[in-house]
C-alpha cells in the first residue's frame, strides 16, 4: 500500500484513511428493483413503447437514458445533476449495463426531445404494466382518489403560475391513485394557475373505459374542488360510483335542518362531548340537468372548535389528543385586587398553539343578537 495515499487524522494518530477500499456503493438495493423490474418485463416494455420525437442515432438511446432516470428517483438522485455524480457508480452501470452513465446535459437534452406523443406514450406503458400486475392479482374493484397537488417552481419555468388556493407559484397536476393499494394511476402535468376541475372529466375518461373493459367495478372520490356537472356526467355515463363533497351553502343547510335540530336535542344534556348524525335528500343546484343524491354528516360540538379556532396543524388530530395539549393543563391561580390569574409552565410544550387558538377565536367575525 503506497502510504502516500494514507491519511492520518491529527486528532486521533491511530485513525488512518485510504481510498484503496474497492468499487463500493450506498445503491446496491438497487439489484432487487432491477430483478423485479425484469420479472414483469418493465425494462422491455420500456425500450418497445418509450419514443420521442428524435430520428437521430444517438450512443445513448433514448429508453436508456429514461431507464437511468427512474433508478435515480429510486435512489433519490432526483436532480439532473446528480448524474455526473454517478456516471461511474458501479451498481448503476451494472443495472444499466453500460461502461459509463449519461451525464446532466444528455440528460437534459433528452428533455427537450419529449413532445405531447411522447408523453400519451406514458400512459399507454403504465396501462401496459396493470395488464402484467393484473395478471398475477386482478382487483375486484378500484377506488378511484382524484386529487390535484402544488408542485413548487423558482423562477421563470414554462406553465408555472401562481396558484390561488395554494398561496404558492408552482404547477398545479392532477393525480389519481387506486384508493385501496396507493398505485398511481395516472398524472398530468397542468399550468398552475388552473382550478382543480379544469378538464378533470377528460382527464377520467380512460381510466373509466379501460376498467369497463376489464370488468372491474370502480369508485370515485374527491373533495370539493371536483364538484363539477361534467364530472358527474362522465362517471355516471361510464357506470362509476362516485363520492364528491359539495360546497355548503344555504340550500344545503336548510334540507338538513331537519336532522341538524335532531341531533341538538339528542345532546342538549351534553355539548361537548363528540355526536354525530348522517341522512339524505335529492338536490339539484342551478347548473344541473336532473337532481342527484346528496349524503350529509353533521357533527357537534367539539368539531367546530376543531375546525375554526385551532392552528392549522392541530385541526386533523382526535378530541382525545386536543384535549391532552390544550384543555387537560395545569395552571397556578394566583389572586390579586383586581385581578385572577391563571400562570402556565414555562415550559409548556404547546404554548404556540394555545396562543394561536386564542387569536383564532378572536379573530372570528359572529353576528350575534
Amino acid at each position: 500500500m503506497d502510504i502516500l495515499n494514507t491519511l492520518t487524522l491529527k486528532s486521533n494518530r491511530h485513525i488512518k484513511i485510504n481510498f484503496d477500499g474497492g468499487d463500493l456503493s450506498s445503491d446496491a438495493g438497487l439489484l432487487l428493483i432491477k430483478e423485479f423490474a425484469a420479472k414483469i418485463g418493465f425494462a422491455k416494455l420500456i425500450k418497445k413503447k418509450s419514443k420521442t420525437n428524435d430520428k437521430s442515432i444517438r450512443f445513448h438511446k433514448d429508453d436508456e437514458n429514461l431507464m437511468q432516470m427512474i433508478y435515480q428517483i429510486i435512489s433519490a438522485y432526483f436532480e439532473d445533476d446528480c448524474a455526473d455524480e454517478l456516471t461511474l457508480a458501479p451498481v448503476f452501470n451494472a443495472i444499466l449495463e453500460k461502461d459509463a452513465l449519461v451525464s446532466q446535459p444528455t440528460l437534459s437534452r433528452f428533455f427537450n426531445r419529449m413532445n405531447e406523443d411522447a408523453l400519451i406514450l406514458f400512459d399507454d406503458i403504465d396501462k401496459s404494466l396493470r395488464d402484467i400486475i393484473y395478471s398475477i392479482k386482478c382487483p375486484e374493484h378500484m377506488l378511484l382518489d382524484l386529487d390535484s397537488t402544488l408542485f413548487g417552481t423558482y423562477g421563470n419555468q414554462e406553465g408555472g403560475g401562481f396558484n390561488f388556493h395554494y398561496q404558492a407559484h408552482g404547477y398545479h397536476p392532477l393525480l389519481c391513485y387506486d384508493g385501496l393499494t396507493g398505485d398511481l394511476l395516472k398524472a398530468e402535468l397542468r399550468d398552475g394557475t388552473l382550478h382543480s376541475s379544469n378538464d378533470a372529466d377528460k382527464f377520467m375518461e380512460s381510466l373509466f373505459q379501460e376498467y369497463l373493459e376489464r370488468g372491474i367495478k370502480t369508485y370515485l372520490r374527491g373533495d370539493s374542488g371536483f364538484s363539477t356537472p361534467r364530472l358527474y356526467k362522465t362517471c355516471e355515463m361510464n357506470g362509476c360510483s362516485y363520492a364528491i363533497r359539495l360546497k355548503q351553502n344555504s340550500s344545503l343547510i336548510t334540507l338538513a335542518s331537519d336532522k341538524e335540530e335532531d341531533l341538538y336535542k339528542a345532546t342538549k344534556e351534553d355539548q361537548i362531548s363528540y355526536a354525530v348524525t348522517y341522512g339524505e335528500f335529492m338536490y339539484q343546484a342551478g347548473s344541473w340537468e336532473y337532481p342527484r343524491r346528496v349524503v350529509f354528516k353533521i357533527e357537534k360540538l367539539f368539531n367546530w372548535f376543531r375546525r375554526l379556532a385551532l392552528p392549522a396543524n392541530m385541526r386533523k388530530q382526535q378530541v382525545d389528543t386536543i384535549r391532552l395539549k390544550l384543555i387537560k393543563i395545569a395552571a397556578r391561580a394566583v389572586h390579586s385586587a383586581r385581578y385572577i390569574t391563571f400562570k402556565r409552565c414555562s415550559s409548556s410544550p404547546y404554548k404556540k398553539e394555545f396562543c394561536r387558538t386564542l387569536e383564532n377565536i378572536r379573530q372570528l367575525t359572529v353576528p350575534l343578537e
